[in-house]
């Protein structure tokens, strides 16, 4: 019997239109357990020499206009990977046109914003995503549901870094995502956000925050190009500069709801030598998990109840069969990669579409998320601790 279809348009054709094009193409060929098949119908971006890829990618057709398209009757789901500041209107349209909405994080650039995109979804009466990915590696599905069955104990500490380097450099050129208006903030909404859902999924939510945050370089170069950030070019000739106005680093510690828990977290672009150092640790009365996104694949685990002579961290290969999602790739021990967290992710929001039951973040857990980064903006300005 054939599945019923479903149509998704993606706005937006860079880092994030790349990933999650590879993830609605690859998901079928995979999950054979799909309750529908989605059809690649439209990209849409801003210019159309960024559109050259839609081919290549899957996408049957272009456009340049995602009003256009979110409105088309044809349409089921949008897929929002533009900029963070051009989230709320795309989605709060395509909840009004009645589409299934994923959208990248963070939700948007300011709470008010985020609650927005929210309410206009439930009144829409639409499924709604936000894509924190990291949720959807086998390793951290495994962690969170050995914490649910009491496995660690009382958790003592919840530890996250999300450590990158690529604007050490005081001549990398000013981008997007150095500028307030078309990111909101910076290390703390693009790589804190992470780790801040991290912390909501494993743990439990953050109650309450107090912060620092820095910019270490004030000015850059204007650039040539603006290519998803990290292949921007400096400028030629007479250089112009522009004032960084968000965050390069953020660190911030907080209480975990109805736990005596306690949280610490980093945030930084300025840390030489970590490419995308996302580390969680976890320490409980029982024992201790250690999980790094750049080793994605496996995670560290100290149980007290080991025998004394043999007490140490293990190393546990997430890639064998009883871990969440590796049963649709290759036989034991063969790894998966980054892009393979997207397709779970969309896996598991085309799921969403035909059960009630949802195992994916929704806007809602998102406005959780911008609420934790509105407080550790304040602490920071303040200097006090600041209730989310």
């Amino acid at each position: 019997m054939a599945k019923k279809t479903v149509n998704v348009a993606i706005i937006g054709a860079n880092f994030m239109g790349k990933a999650h094009s590879n993830a609605w193409r690859k998901v079928d060929m995979f999950f054979n357990d799909l309750p529908v098949k989605p059809v690649m119908k439209v990209m849409c971006g801003k210019f159309k020499e960024e559109l050259e890829v839609a081919e290549r990618y899957g996408w049957q057709e272009t456009s340049l206009d995602w009003k256009e398209v979110v409105n088309r009757p044809d349409i089921d789901v949008i897929d929002i990977c533009t900029p963070n500041f051009l989230h709320p209107e795309i989605a709060i349209e395509a909840a009004k046109a009645g589409k299934h909405i994923v959208c990248e994080k963070p939700l948007a650039n300011t709470l008010k914003d985020a609650k927005a995109m929210l309410r206009a979804a439930d009144k829409g009466g639409v499924k709604h995503m936000c894509g924190f990915s990291y949720r959807f590696a086998p390793a951290v599905q495994t962690m969170r549901k050995m914490i649910q069955k009491g496995e660690l104990g009382d958790i003592f500490h919840f530890r996250a870094a999300y450590q990158q380097d690529w604007i050490v450099d005081p001549d990398f050129p000013m981008v997007w995502r150095l500028k307030k208006k078309h990111t909101g903030s910076g290390a703390l909404g693009d790589i804190g956000a992470h780790i801040t859902d991290l912390c909501h999924f494993l743990v439990g939510d953050v109650c309450e925050v107090t912060s620092a945050m820095e910019t270490f370089i004030k000015k850059r170069v204007v650039a040539d190009s603006d290519v998803g950030a990290w292949d921007a070019k400096g400028g030629k000739g007479k250089k112009k500069y522009d004032t960084v106005d968000v965050d390069d680093a953020a660190i911030f510690i907080g209480r975990i709801k109805d736990a005596n828990t306690l949280a610490s977290f980093e945030a930084t672009r300025f840390a030489p030598g970590r490419r995308n150092y996302n580390c969680v640790e976890i320490y409980g009365s029982k024992g201790s998990l250690l999980w790094n996104q750049e080793n994605m694949n496996q995670f560290e685990y100290f149980n007290r109840s080991d025998p004394d002579t043999v007490q140490g961290f293990r190393k546990v290969l997430a890639c064998d069969i009883g871990h969440p999602y590796v049963h649709a790739w290759w036989p034991p021990g063969h790894i998966i990669g980054y892009e393979h967290l997207f397709v779970h992710e969309i896996y598991e929001f085309l799921c969403g579409l035909k059960r009630k039951k949802i195992n994916y973040p929704t806007f809602e857990d998102a406005v959780k998320c911008q609420s934790v980064l509105e407080a550790v903006e304040k602490a920071a300005a303040t200097r006090r601790w600041q209730k989310v």
